[in-house]
């Protein structure tokens, strides 16, 4: 496993300004993930998750408490941080291989490295043969990958995941998680992923954290103890599934309001039905 990559979050909280009036989104959060780790981190919509990963990569600074990766404190977008959103957010007239390209813009290699490193990434995705293709020619789990390569390209200390996989279908997403299992293996870089889906959670994540919202707040933490690579049939990773959406409605049942008393989240239903 890697050596570095050691992520902690201390005593964060962040607010954005509503109408005239703070509005806290995060609040107090404390969270610790070891070189080498896969975080992954589940909650209802509004919770802050994607607001979490915009600090650790140094996209919003304006916050309190400390973000540090390697005792370093994270003060602004860098290298050694990789992000992968939702949608593959590739360069339309640009090839596979350019796309991958971009994410060495700022590295200090020479041109014989750069196409070593972007053709390893390739292969390491699966992609040989589609270096040439443009991202119309490809299947929407071909263009997720051309965004793991982008992200993991230029070996950045951690690789932080806003639910990759949330607009595939069932079928490629299965398969995109054993790759990223894989991949996470095959690299030992420390990930942190953010997702809707709590099978996905505890099928990838050595640790699963729920997140609470208004504001958003660690509610619970689990470690998942399944050796990898991991069945997804396992009674164990079934069970963990249970006691995460156990926890998971327990954040979305009686949630205090300003201007009444406590509410069900009308999301709850919606976002947290287990897939059949």
């Amino acid at each position: 496993m890697a050596n570095h990559g050691q992520l902690r979050i201390e005593g964060v909280s962040k607010s954005f300004r509503v109408s005239g009036s703070a509005l806290r989104v995060l609040d107090s959060l404390d969270l610790a993930v070891g070189p080498g780790g896969f975080l992954t981190i589940v909650g209802a919509s509004g919770c802050g998750k994607s607001t979490l990963l915009r600090l650790i990569a140094g996209l919003d600074t304006d916050f309190d408490g400390r973000v540090t990766l390697d005792g370093q404190r994270v003060t602004a977008p860098s290298l050694d941080r990789g992000l992968v959103f939702q949608e593959p957010r590739l360069f339309p007239w640009l090839t596979v291989a350019q796309n991958i390209a971009l994410g060495l813009l700022n590295a200090t290699l020479s041109k014989t490295e750069r196409r070593h490193a972007v053709a390893e990434h390739i292969a390491l995705v699966g992609l040989n043969g589609f270096q040439d293709a443009y991202p119309h020619q490809l299947s929407g789990g071909m263009a997720q990958r051309v965004a793991i390569a982008r992200g993991l390209v230029n070996r950045p200390r951690v690789l932080l995941l806003d639910e990759p996989f949330g607009a595939l279908d069932a079928l490629t997403r299965a398969r995109l998680q054993d790759e990223l299992q894989r991949i996470w293996a095959a690299e030992g870089i420390t990930m942190l992923l953010v997702t809707h889906d709590v099978e996905e959670a505890t099928y990838l994540g050595d640790r699963v954290v729920v997140m609470a919202p208004h504001p958003g707040r660690i509610a619970a933490s689990f470690d998942v103890p399944q050796a990898r690579p991991r069945e997804r049939s396992d009674f164990g990773l079934a069970d963990l599934r249970d006691q995460v959406m156990a926890a998971l409605r327990e954040t979305t049942i009686d949630q205090p309001t300003s201007d009444g008393p406590a509410r069900r989240s009308p999301e709850a239903a919606a976002v947290f039905v287990p897939a059949e």
